[in-house]
């Protein structure tokens, strides 16, 4: 699993059947001090986050795991948006 930060969105209308109905929002790694890394990805959100959260995702294989993507050709899912995030002793977020 890797933290991240939904940063936009994308929009296909023509696309393989199996992902019809599935959204796809725009995530770019974040460190745990909030801090954004990498490359943007695509990823399924089977979860109902919003751009701004820090979400949870799953690459590859796991990607494939949860009811909305079991057997659909997708290498990312967003799976859990976050509440707070303690690393250490240290609150480094909360959701306002």
């Amino acid at each position: 699993m890797l933290i991240a930060r939904v940063v936009g969105s994308a929009i296909s209308t023509m696309k393989e059947d199996r992902l019809n109905w599935l959204k796809l929002l725009v995530v770019r790694e974040a460190t745990v001090d909030n801090q954004l890394v990498g490359k943007p990805i695509v990823a399924i959100d089977a979860v109902g986050a919003g751009e701004g959260e820090l979400v949870l995702i799953a690459q590859g294989s796991s990607a494939r795991q949860t009811r909305q993507t079991r057997d659909t050709p997708v290498d990312a899912v967003i799976m859990a948006i976050l509440d707070s995030l303690e690393v250490e002793g240290k609150v480094t977020f909360r959701k306002a």
